[in-house]
Parts: structure tokens; C-alpha cells; sequence
């Protein structure tokens, strides 16, 4: 028997192509420093979905501005706000290049905190935004970049600006970064039009061998936003061949289940996002 009340699920193929490859000549090669960056497939399939040329997207927490880039090259106008002046200035070079590349629809970032929207986005904003798009950030846990020579591996770009910035959100811990990020959903909801869409991209990880359900910590976030869960759908990060899934894992996730592996524990690659689609209630 079919639960009526589960929201409707879909598998996007988002991975096809590699992630250097998506971002291939829209991106500024500074881009790939950011520690947690969206998948630009991920972007563009949700606003192909939930919005019509001419509409406006937002991301709260836009990073390089992957969002932008992708809504602007399909005909939607796109507004970011990035709390690190670093990732803003990026975010508006992409957004330059997508203008130079052939697009005129109109982009722009502000930097600021997303807590506080209504003190950074325009007013007249309000009430006309089609799909916000964006990703939590996920604090310690990114993967980075690898560089290996004589004195072994060396992990790098994995960390979100000054971990003493304690106004930074990947830098206050779990709990709290789930408060904030509450508060940045509610504060988001007024910005959107009758019938326009969140979607939030997000994966489980592990700590301690131990899987945290993250997704369904936000879903907790939406609902206490005042928004509704109207899909859940999944996302993936490997590529779909003929009779199998070929995974796209970081360095530090095939070696973390490797030795997880030897040590007894039957771990296996993660190869999808989680996809949580809401509503304003």
C-alpha cells in the first residue's frame, strides 16, 4: 500500500558530465577554492523545473554563485547574498563572465548575512521571487582539494574563511548552524511569490563512522519556517552508464571507506544529495 502523505520522489541525473566539465568556461578558475560548491547540473535542473523565463531566483547563501550563473544562462534573473566578501567578489566575476559570454539578463550580489535578508535585499523584492536555490553549509566536514608529494597527502581548501569568524555559520557548530539556518528560511518566506518554490540541496555525512541525517534536520528547519515539504528527491553525484552507477568520490571519501572497509565496517561511497522541495505554507 502506497503512504498518501509521502511527498513525491524523482532521481535527477546530475552527474553526467563531470564537475570540471559543468563548470568549464562559465567559472573563474578561483571558483574551485570554495569548500563546498553546488553542482551547477543541480542548479540548472531545479530552475529549468520550477520557474519560467523572465523570473527571478534567489540563493541566500549563493558561495561563487553557481545559482546566478545558471538561472542567468537560462533567461531568469538571479540575486545572491554571500556573507565572505572573498566569495562575493567572485560570484559577481562569474555573473560578469556570464554577461560577456552572451546573456543579458540581469544578475547582481550583495553581501551581507542571510539572517538578516530584509536588511540586505531590496524591499521591493518582496513577495516576487519564483525558486530560491541554495546548500547549508557543511563546517568541518567539506572534502577539499588534495595535494601529494614527499611529506604525503596534504589536505587543503576545506575550510570556510576564518574559523574565528564566529558569525560565519560553518563555524558554530551543528546545532546551532541549524538555528541559524531557521532563521534564514523564515526570513527568506516573505521574498517568495504564491506558489514559488524552495529547494535546498544537501547530503548526509558521517562523523565518527556515524551517518548524520542532515536532510532530515532541515526538513525540521523548513516546517519551523513555516513552509511546506513537497518533494524529496535525490540528486546524484555519479554518473549513470548503461548497467551501473560509476562514482564520482573525493579522494578522502574513497580512502575513508577504504579503511573503514579493512576495519570491518561495510561503508559504501555516497553518490547522491539529498533534494528537500518546499513551499510557503
Amino acid at each position: 500500500m502506497t503512504d498518501t502523505h509521502l511527498p513525491p520522489l524523482s532521481v535527477w541525473a546530475t552527474a553526467q558530465a563531470a564537475p570540471v566539465t559543468q563548470r568549464k568556461g562559465r567559472y573563474l578558475r578561483e571558483s574551485t577554492a570554495h569548500p563546498a560548491k553546488m553542482l551547477p547540473a543541480i542548479a540548472a535542473h531545479a530552475i529549468a523545473h520550477y520557474t519560467q523565463p523572465g523570473d527571478t531566483v534567489l540563493d541566500p547563501m549563493c558561495g561563487i554563485g553557481t545559482t546566478l550563473v545558471e538561472a542567468l544562462h537560462q533567461q531568469r534573473r538571479g540575486i545572491g547574498v554571500e556573507y565572505e566578501h572573498q566569495w562575493a567578489q567572485i560570484a559577481q566575476h562569474n555573473l560578469d563572465r556570464a554577461h560577456r559570454t552572451g546573456t543579458h539578463t540581469p544578475g547582481r550580489v550583495l553581501r551581507g548575512d542571510a539572517r538578516q535578508l530584509d536588511s540586505v535585499l531590496p524591499s521591493e523584492l518582496r513577495g516576487t521571487v519564483a525558486l530560491v536555490v541554495t546548500s547549508p553549509p557543511y563546517g568541518p566536514s567539506t572534502h577539499g582539494r588534495v595535494t601529494t608529494g614527499d611529506a604525503g597527502v596534504h589536505k587543503r581548501l576545506h575550510r570556510y574563511g576564518n574559523t574565528l569568524d564566529r558569525g560565519n555559520l560553518a563555524n558554530i557548530g551543528h546545532h546551532r548552524l541549524l538555528t541559524g539556518f531557521t532563521r534564514i528560511l523564515t526570513a527568506t518566506a516573505p521574498y517568495l511569490r504564491p506558489g514559488g518554490h524552495v529547494v535546498i540541496t544537501l547530503r548526509p555525512w558521517r562523523e565518527n563512522a556515524e551517518l548524520i541525517d542532515l536532510p532530515s534536520q532541515i526538513h525540521e528547519c523548513g516546517l519551523r519556517a513555516g513552509l511546506n515539504l513537497t518533494e524529496r528527491c535525490v540528486a546524484l553525484l555519479g554518473r549513470v552508464a548503461d548497467d551501473k552507477l560509476v562514482a564520482r568520490g573525493s579522494f578522502f571519501q574513497r580512502d575513508f571507506v577504504r579503511k573503514q572497509r579493512k576495519a570491518g565496517l561495510p561503508l559504501h561511497l555516497i553518490t547522491h544529495e539529498d533534494v528537500l522541495v518546499f513551499r510557503k505554507r
